[in-house]
């Protein structure tokens, strides 16, 4: 959530962008089920208490690892750093999810057919999108796209890079596997357990405790989805390519280039240190 934050800021500081956070997520959850009545109101008020919750017992901790990511950068870090460094952000978004549990519960016991009806549809779009922007047309089309989706992340990271360092770049990302249609059928996945789960509350009128537990089963399944015996291969080359691919970004960064990430950690880690205070 803080990273999707980070993003959509696209400067140094975070701050606004995340003391927006509670509006921006009651939108995006409205935008899927159309939240209405006491539904909407239960739902900004659930929002609201995760917010100060991460809030107060998560950002410091982010800044830590910000922090030690600074310090990897400062010399010379591995594949096994990154990974190591991609296994501790999985880890928080695990607790992140552990911990909303009473509020997806309530808010999933909630939603009524025809919204569940309007996620479907929502779902459908979405994936429409992704079809059209990284699976239709050319191998050029679509490695062109995933190429300029990493180029916008590295770019907020270390500022603009050369024509030359592009070119190793884009070299460096068409030698990964263009595996675009496995992660629409991981897209799909999800969205098709999502679904069946909010058919069964209504279908089974599951009380609090039972409908949580269902969630936290479904939030096992997913998360745990990375090894399981038919996916994790899969996922595990993904992981490595992914790695080896921001290896090449870091080997080839000038010292400026790193310094302006190393600003850019420096900037976040303030803004959360300075968020944690209710600021």
């Amino acid at each position: 959530m803080v990273l999707v934050l980070a993003l959509a800021a696209g400067c140094s500081s975070v701050r606004f962008t995340y003391n927006q956070g509670d509006t921006l997520l009651y939108w995006w959850l409205d935008s899927y089920a159309d939240l209405e009545g006491s539904q909407a109101d239960i739902a900004k008020r659930d929002i609201d208490k995760l917010f100060r919750w991460h809030r107060q017992t998560q950002l410091r901790d982010y800044a830590a690892l910000l922090g030690n990511m600074q310090r990897q950068l400062a010399g010379n870090p591995t594949q096994a750093d990154l990974i190591n460094t991609y296994k501790e952000i999985r880890v928080r978004g695990e607790r992140l999810a552990a911990h909303a549990v009473p509020e997806l519960t309530t808010l999933a016991l909630s939603i009524k057919p025809d919204q569940i009806a309007d996620i479907e549809s929502k779902f459908n779009s979405k994936n429409a999108d992704y079809r059209k922007k990284f699976l239709d047309g050319s191998l050029e089309k679509r490695q062109k796209a995933r190429f300029k989706k990493s180029m916008d992340q590295f770019e907020l990271w270390f500022g603009n890079f050369s024509s030359e360092q592009e070119t190793t770049l884009r070299r460096a990302s068409d030698a990964r596997p263009l595996d675009n249609d496995a992660w629409l059928e991981e897209r799909v996945w999800r969205q098709r357990r999502i679904l069946a789960l909010l058919r069964k509350f209504q279908q089974e009128k599951p009380n609090r405790e039972q409908a949580a537990a269902q969630i936290q089963a479904m939030q096992r399944e997913l998360f745990g989805r990375m090894e399981s015996p038919e996916r994790k291969a899969f996922y595990d080359s993904s992981v490595d390519q992914t790695t080896k691919y921001i290896m090449t970004a870091i080997r080839i960064a000038t010292p400026a280039q790193k310094k302006h990430a190393q600003d850019r950690m420096q900037g976040w880690i303030n803004d959360f240190q300075t968020l944690a205070t209710g600021k």
